[in-house]
């Protein structure tokens, strides 16, 4: 503690930001619900970014199929829990970060108790966490707290990001009274409506939608906190165009592609609809086994 100087740690980020812009993060919470795929790689990239504080919070624990991807996740770490290791490992860059840490799986009751203070919501929930997920994002519209989303999928990116008094998440995805494997199939959709990752899915039996299954790449984990964090800056310190809802994009480094979206209604939208028919005709026996 007493060789850390957050000045001297961050002055590395002058240039693209002002020293008073880099005051302002510094005063800023952001809350990070999940802290596995990207939640992890969200926390310490925004932490070298400056950010001053955090809420995070997860129930888990590392274990061997975590090692592909996750931030944190080692031999050292293995059977630890990730809010712990995370933890850790940011106030190893940070010492002085004020950060309020929980294993409480959010969603429900506990929402608006987890978002107290945050000037914004970054997700790292797991990307099955439907109703937790409805939950927090329904929270932040009424509190009025902006939050992003970026999905990792196959070997690149999609962003979204939910301002307040704009397109809420859920006229954007329309989940109300939908199955969980409708809900599933329009999330996806609605975050990449491009569908950049199908053409190279080598392995369609390694995607097991009904035990919450799929494969993944650290690439895209590592992809999704740089697009995420720069979108947290641009909101944060109030400068640069914002990806907002519902317009989005999609950054695929395996096929060298970058589409940017605009769907007027989300899902409601007649290119969404018909995508949708098409995904259920293709996934439908699987989401149903």
């Amino acid at each position: 503690m007493d060789d850390f100087d957050y000045d001297a740690a961050f002055v590395r980020n002058l240039g693209w930001m002002t020293e008073g812009e880099q005051a302002v993060l510094r005063a800023k919470r952001v809350a990070i619900a999940g802290l596995g795929g990207v939640g992890g790689s969200h926390l310490l990239t925004l932490t070298r970014l400056g950010i001053g504080a955090f809420s995070v919070a997860d129930p888990d624990v590392f274990e061997l199929v975590n090692f592909n991807r996750q931030a944190g996740a080692s031999l050292p770490h293995l059977g630890r829990p990730k809010v712990e290791v995370l933890t850790e490992l940011a106030r190893n860059i940070n010492p002085e970060l004020d950060i309020t840490s929980s294993r409480v799986r959010v969603g429900g009751a506990n929402v608006n108790e987890f978002l107290a203070g945050a000037d914004l919501y970054v997700d790292g929930l797991d990307f099955f966490a439907v109703q937790a997920r409805r939950d927090v994002f329904a929270a932040c519209a009424k509190l009025g707290i902006p939050a992003v989303t970026a999905a990792p999928l196959g070997m690149g990116a999609a962003l979204l990001s939910f301002l307040p008094g704009r397109m809420t998440f859920e006229e954007y995805f329309r989940l109300e009274g939908q199955s969980e494997p409708e809900q599933l199939l329009r999330f996806l959709l609605g975050l990449s409506p491009a569908m950049l990752q199908t053409g190279y899915l080598v392995d369609p039996t390694r995607v097991d939608l009904p035990n919450h299954r799929g494969p993944s790449t650290a690439m895209a984990c590592d992809l999704c906190a740089g697009v995420a964090a720069t979108e947290a800056l641009k909101i944060l310190l109030g400068r640069g165009k914002v990806t907002a809802a519902p317009r989005g994009l999609h950054f695929d480094a395996y096929r060298n592609r970058l589409a940017t979206t605009w769907r007027p209604g989300g899902n409601r939208h007649p290119i969404q609809r018909l995508g949708l028919a098409v995904a259920r005709r293709r996934f439908g026996k699987t989401l149903l086994r």
